[in-house]
Formats: C-alpha cells, structure tokens, sequence
C-alpha cells in the first residue's frame, strides 16, 4: 500500500473537501480593492469594452456581464459554488424555488409535453405542476413513491422528465433515488431532483444517477430566514440527442440565429438554456443581495445541518414516545419504513423537517401551533430558528381532503422544522404546548 508521500499519492489531484467548498468556491478576493467577501454589485447593466464585444456577448460568442436580468457578479459565484457542492458542471440562480421548478420545466417542455412527478411534494409543488403548468399546456401525471415501479407505469410517449424530492416536504419520506434514476434512464428522459430539504451536504443526486437538481436556497441553503431565491444545477451527462425528444434543446434557436444549445455548449448546455432564453424572456433573476446572503450562509452550512440533524432526532425520539403524539413520520427513526432508505442516501443524518400526527386532529393541530412560545408559527423551513405549521390550515389548504392526504399532509399532521437551540428547550416548549390541548 502506498504512504502519503508515495509518488502517486503526491501525483494525484488534489480534492478539496466539503466543508472548504462551502466557503471557497466560486469566489476571490476583490481584484481592484481586496475585499475578501464577495461584494454586493447592485448595477443592472455593465460596460462593454467596445462594440465587437457587445456584440459577442449578445451572441453568446464569449461570456459576460451585459445586464443583471441575465447574469451578475455576485450571482455567478453563488451559481459556480452551487454547482461546485453538488458536484455538478454549471448552475443557474432565479428569484425563488418556483421561479427555478418553471425555468427548469420552460426549458425542457413543449405545450402538450408531460412529466410524472412523486406525489409527495411540497404543496405548493402539486398546484404549481397540476394546476398552473395546465394553463402552458404542459400535464403532471402524480405517481406514489413508494414503489418505484410506479414511475414506469405512469411514463408515456410525451413524458419527458421525472420530478422527485429525495427527502419529501412536509417531511419523513425518502424516495429510492437509485431506482427512479435506473427508471428515467430505461425511458430516455432527466431524472429532476428537488434536493432542498437534504442539502447538497446530507444527500449527492447526481453521485445516484440524477440529471438535474433544483433548491428553493430560500431554505437550508440560505439558513437565516432572510434571502428568497433558487436554483438549477445540471450535472453535464444527460445525453439531449439520444433521441428526438428534446428540440427545445436540439433544434436550432432563432433567437440566437440558428444556435443549437446541446450542440453548442455541450454538458452545460441546459443551464445556458435556461439562463439566456428563460432569465431572458421571464425575468425571475436572483437579486445580488439575496445571492450574498446565501453565499454568506453556505459558508456555514455544514455547522448548521448537523446541528439540525442533531436536534431533530431528539425532538422526534421525544414525540415518538409521547401519547398525546398519534405518530411520528422521520426517517432518523428505526421505526420508520424509510430508515434503511435514509441510511442508504442521507448518511448525515435526515435531515430537520419531519411530520407528526396528533391525537386531537385537526383542532389539536391548531391548538399546538398557537400554544408554543419557542418554535415560529410560519410557512417556512430550514432557518436556524424552530418552525412549526399546521399544513391542512395553511400550505395545503388549497388541496383536497384526498390531494392533503395523498401529500401526507391531513388533517392531523404538524410540520415541524427543527433548528439549531438547544435540544432540550425546544422539547420543553412542544411539551406544554401539547399539555395546552
């Protein structure tokens, strides 16, 4: 066995880990004043040198700045960080999770274009998919994760993608990534991974066959509660020729004079896609200031989930062994049926948002919510502070009885998220405010 200093060992690559990515990549210091933290470039619009290279900009024959709708300094190193973490070849940042779930899918789909999507999603997710891509002609078939094989049997001729978070929202279900994946390659298509409650530092998609990641960084990634924003990550192997599926990515662009995206810019030729047509024709770009918050929460954010890890598999071990509690969905958990899954794909831990069930139903839910005095009553996850909602009442309200339960979000569920306080307060205030029911 070679030693450190064997020839190949020193010979080698050398690979930086995690935690110095966080921090890192992406970014210098200032080359014109030295500043170490990325500055904030509050401008829209940025000088050209002259007109031939306006001109290539516009062509997309060289890169740069030309206007802070389509790219921005600070953005482009949140978006060459992103990527970075998640071992991905590009990235491109919008104004929140939904501004990049509808760039990814702008790009991708025509009208009459389908794509299956677990049904164990964010709520606000399922009304996006099943409702309002309706109304662009683009059709969501729902399938349970719970079987992989269910994926298959909802693929038809006009699929074109499937859509998973890995570790579902509102929490507790972790779907077999490596599976869907073998599914989505059997069938030509992108495997899309919402990675945002897992964070690219518990869970690695594209390491299991992903194709393409998206983030609300609203969320974990961000971490303090204070910066809206998005992301799309394309891990550069999906092959967009195989087939004649893909136009939007194959078929020359007439408003970039015949240019074809796959052809031109190879493996990161969706993100460059979703960047100079979507950004360009939408708008729903990351604003510098919430890019430099995230970038500023990133740098923690290996601290951070282990420390919500942490927390959240005492608090679910607390009301997994209450009997005011019905029961508990957290894949940290043996008993759940999601454990090994999570020990296969969360090896950190997994993660700080679960669900719970309250003996009381739906009144016991809202009175829980308004009895605690630590956790935040809100709709948000993944702040440093602890959340709790009621979904039936707030973010899944607008589905059925049917849709909330399908969503494991019914009329009894608490949606916990769990922060980085100290384990034992945080038991203390859902104590008695179960004790108030």
């Amino acid at each position: 066995m070679a030693d450190d200093k064997s020839p190949d060992r020193r010979n080698a690559p050398y690979e930086f880990g995690f935690e110095t990515r966080t921090i890192h990549a992406g970014a210098r210091p200032d080359p014109i004043t030295g500043a170490r933290s990325t500055p904030i470039y509050q401008t829209t619009s940025y000088v050209f040198d002259d007109v031939d290279h306006a001109a290539d900009l516009f062509n997309l024959q060289t890169f740069g700045f030309i206007y802070s709708r389509l790219t921005n300094p600070t953005v482009s190193v949140l978006e060459e960080r992103l990527a970075n973490l998640e071992n991905g070849r590009a990235a491109v940042c919008a104004s929140s999770g939904h501004a990049a779930q509808f760039l990814a899918f702008f790009t991708l789909l025509s009208p009459g274009d389908e794509f299956v999507a677990s049904k164990n999603l964010y709520g606000g997710s399922i009304t996006q998919f099943g409702i309002s891509f309706k109304r662009l002609g683009w059709t969501c078939h729902f399938a349970d994760p719970a079987d992989p094989e269910n994926f298959r049997k909802a693929i038809t001729p006009k699929t074109k993608a499937i859509f998973i978070e890995v570790l579902a929202n509102p929490g507790g279900v972790v779907v077999d990534l490596e599976a869907v994946s073998a599914i989505a390659k059997d069938a030509g298509i992108p495997l899309i991974i919402d990675n945002t409650l897992a964070t690219p530092y518990l869970c690695r998609p594209f390491e299991w066959g992903a194709d393409l990641i998206v983030h609300s960084t609203t969320k974990f990634l961000s971490g303090h509660g204070t910066s809206l924003g998005g992301a799309i990550i394309e891990s550069g192997k999906f092959d967009w020729s195989q087939n004649d599926a893909f136009p939007t990515m194959t078929e020359p662009d007439p408003a970039y004079h015949g240019l074809t995206f796959a052809e031109t810019f190879g493996d990161f030729g969706f993100t460059m896609k979703a960047r100079a047509v979507g950004l360009r024709d939408f708008g729903p770009c990351m604003s510098p200031q919430n890019a430099f918050y995230t970038i500023t929460g990133l740098e923690t954010l290996h601290l951070r989930m282990d420390r919500h890890v942490e927390n959240a598999q005492a608090v679910a071990a607390f009301l997994d062994g209450d009997d005011r509690v019905a029961w508990v969905s957290y894949a940290g958990l043996p008993s759940s049926p999601y454990h090994d899954l999570a020990k296969k794909y969360l090896p950190k831990g997994a993660g700080s948002v679960f669900t719970c069930g309250l003996k009381g139903g739906y009144e016991a839910g809202v009175k829980l919510v308004e009895n605690v005095n630590l956790f935040s009553h809100l709709a948000n996850v993944g702040d440093t502070r602890s959340l709790i909602l009621h979904p039936a009442s707030t973010t899944h309200r607008q589905l059925t009885d049917e849709q909330r339960d399908a969503a494991g979000a019914g009329a009894d569920v608490i949606r916990l998220s769990i922060g980085i306080e100290t384990a034992d307060d945080l038991i203390h205030d859902l104590d008695q405010g179960l004790s108030a029911i």
